[in-house]
């Protein structure tokens, strides 16, 4: 998730006042509340400081700017990854946030926003792991076992790219939180966690050398915003997106999240 990012240059993020915004062509949604739902399990896109007890991420800054360009108010409230995608279709949240991948089968359920972030999926080990070194020979390591969560990219990822292709195959310890499944990694309950690049970097960032990327990547994902099946905020959301590319602003948020901040233990 993180050696093989798009070089993150140092750009100022031009933080233009709503005003401004509206002069620039975006809608302007008239102050009303929006209510945004994130798991904060997925550093450092949205987790709670293990130094403050806050939620922050990439997201929050991210969610907190577009609703300023936008003119909305955001209230942010919680649920599990198995519940986000089907609690935003039924329209109990109007934004769905946790680094989700846009695919096709969920576009029967949900709108997605444009990609605001592409990553890849890479194999996140302990630091003093030495049986495998990549997906082929983890395949063949027949003790070795992967911790995800169901219907998750990196859960279909394991079934279909290292192991053989059954879903129901012993060798996937399934968890509810991706932050679980790493706790397993740390205590050797797992020997592998598929993650993409994003929180790979976190953790291995924080990890003083418990932890560490081997293999390649196994694959490409595109993150969008979730919202109910023809969601009137799709559109606005989108235009501030492009802002926030065209600006400087995503990547200075990329250099603040990636590249700057160490995620305490």
């Amino acid at each position: 998730m993180f050696f093989r990012r798009t070089v993150l240059a140092g750009l100022t993020a031009v933080m233009l006042s709503p005003l401004a915004a509206y002069a620039a062509g975006l809608p302007d949604l008239g102050g009303k509340t929006v209510v945004v739902v994130t798991e904060n399990a997925y550093p450092p896109l949205q987790f709670v400081d293990p130094k403050s007890g806050k939620a922050i991420g990439w997201e929050y800054d991210a969610m907190n700017e577009i609703s300023k360009r936008l003119n909305f108010k955001v209230e942010y409230q919680n649920t599990s990854w198995d519940a986000m995608i089907q609690a935003v279709s039924d329209g109990q949240y109007n934004i769905g946030m946790t680094g989700i991948t846009i695919k096709d089968d969920r576009k029967q359920k949900v709108d997605f926003s444009d990609p605001y972030m592409r990553s890849q999926q890479f194999m996140l080990v302990r630091g003093d792991e030495k049986r495998f070194t990549d997906a082929k020979s983890f395949g063949t390591f027949k003790d070795g076992l992967i911790g995800a969560q169901p219907g998750t990219s990196p859960f279909y990822t394991a079934v279909y790219e290292i192991l053989d292709g059954n879903e129901q195959n012993p060798r996937i310890k399934l968890f509810e939180t991706f932050g679980a499944t790493v706790q397993a990694l740390k205590t050797g309950d797992v020997d592998l966690v598929l993650t993409d690049s994003v929180a790979a970097k976190g953790y291995v960032d924080s990890s003083n050398g418990g932890l560490k990327v081997v293999g390649e990547p196994l694959g490409t994902e595109d993150f969008g915003f979730i919202f109910p099946k023809g969601s009137d905020l799709v559109a606005p959301v989108n235009a501030a997106i492009s802002a926030l590319k065209a600006d400087g602003t995503f990547d200075a948020l990329n250099k603040k999240w990636f590249l700057d901040y160490k995620m305490g233990e």
